[in-house]
């Protein structure tokens, strides 16, 4: 699994401009495994597709902890975002189970009904990545930082090298375990500020929707937890086979981790030009120079008002958008084309080939030629 963490907040460590993302830890080495040989979907799901015939197929197993007073539509995000991936022969690429800390049988919700959980902690001992949803009735955890007897204990069962996740609340869950000591996290908002204060050796950033810190992944509240599957998905298996479970979800393909997590104008004020036709506009054209102030001009603003009222409804800056809009463009292409790496930078925008390398070593940790030769749609693992 890769651990490195140079490349971290949805913004990466570089300049915004130039970072094009950068939730993905960088790896070693001039290869992207997606999640690891442990970690990675399946010991036959190497490519984007999964494509190929290949010996010794296994899925990746994800195990969803199911702890009281969990939020059902947390819960629903990983069944819905893992379950959906196929391989080209139809099977799954991962396998998806909930599991609780206690033998199976019921667990609360936050709502008016509870659940029947088929499966006790030993579910974790044989799990690729584990889950952690939010819960409103952590006691202790919440409370002290600290971790049940019980919680503990099934903790302890999780392997070496497992990829560890969390969605809003469930960080508490991974700080109190001792997991993020000293390294970055995110979770909802409006609890960042308590939770920084109770596990000082984290470093919260609470203006990002998810974090990919190599083996260990957090998301802000709610909806973020989709934002953050998805990511997974494509880092396990490249944007075709995650853009297909966004449509099927219906849900924007992909939310940048560095993206704000509140934007305090999210729906424009209809007596207000918005920068929705600007943005149109580049999209048809990331092949080309695009200037800040060509994108203003679409709208007959001036250059700082386009700014201000793009950041307002985009959460980033309009460069920071752009290049992330290149760099898929550029990932797309590196998958279901021949087009030399030459070409693909024009197309995607970056205009040379160094200069897209630059962009994608920043935002994914990987050379287009590793990228290309990971993910490449048809390609055998």
């Amino acid at each position: 699994m890769d651990t490195a963490r140079d490349s971290v907040r949805g913004s990466g460590r570089g300049t915004a401009e130039d970072s094009g993302g950068g939730t993905r830890a960088k790896p070693e080495g001039d290869t992207y495994s997606g999640a690891g040989s442990n970690a990675g979907a399946g010991s036959g799901a190497g490519s984007a597709s999964g494509t190929g015939a290949v010996t010794g197929f296994r899925a990746h197993k994800v195990v969803v902890l199911a702890l009281d007073g969990l939020l059902p539509f947390e819960l629903g995000i990983p069944h819905r975002i893992f379950g959906r991936p196929r391989d080209a022969e139809g099977r799954h690429l991962y396998e998806v189970v909930t599991c609780s800390v206690r033998p199976p049988g019921p667990v609360e919700t936050d709502a008016d009904f509870s659940i029947d959980v088929a499966h006790g902690p030993e579910a974790l001992a044989t799990a690729d990545t584990v889950i952690v949803p939010a819960s409103y009735e952590l006691g202790p955890v919440f409370d002290e930082g600290r971790l049940t007897d019980e919680l503990a204990a099934a903790l302890a069962l999780v392997r070496p090298g497992t990829r560890l996740a969390s969605i809003c609340t469930g960080v508490y869950v991974l700080a109190a375990a001792g997991y993020l000591d000293g390294r970055p996290a995110t979770t909802h908002w409006a609890d960042a500020s308590r939770f920084q204060r109770m596990f000082p050796l984290v470093e919260v950033d609470a203006d990002v929707l998810f974090i990919d810190d190599g083996d260990v992944l957090t998301s802000a509240g709610v909806a973020a937890g989709i934002d953050l599957c998805l990511h997974m998905v494509r880092r396990d298996h490249g944007t075709a086979v995650a853009n297909d479970v966004a449509r099927r979800t219906v849900v924007p393909p992909h939310r940048d981790g560095g993206q704000a997590q509140y934007i305090h104008r999210p729906v424009p004020d209809p007596q207000l030009a918005t920068t929705t036709g600007a943005r149109a506009w580049a999209l048809g054209r990331l092949h080309e120079p695009i200037q800040l102030r060509d994108m203003a001009e679409q709208e007959a603003m001036s250059v700082r008002t386009f700014t201000r009222r793009f950041r307002e409804e985009v959460g980033v800056s309009p460069g920071q958008w752009l290049t992330q809009q290149r760099v898929e463009r550029a990932r797309h292409l590196l998958e279901s084309t021949d087009l030399s790496v030459d070409q693909v930078a024009r197309d995607s925008g970056f205009g040379t080939a160094q200069s897209m390398r630059q962009h994608l070593q920043a935002a994914l940790g990987v050379t287009p030629t590793a990228y290309r030769r990971t993910f490449r749609i048809g390609s055998t693992a």
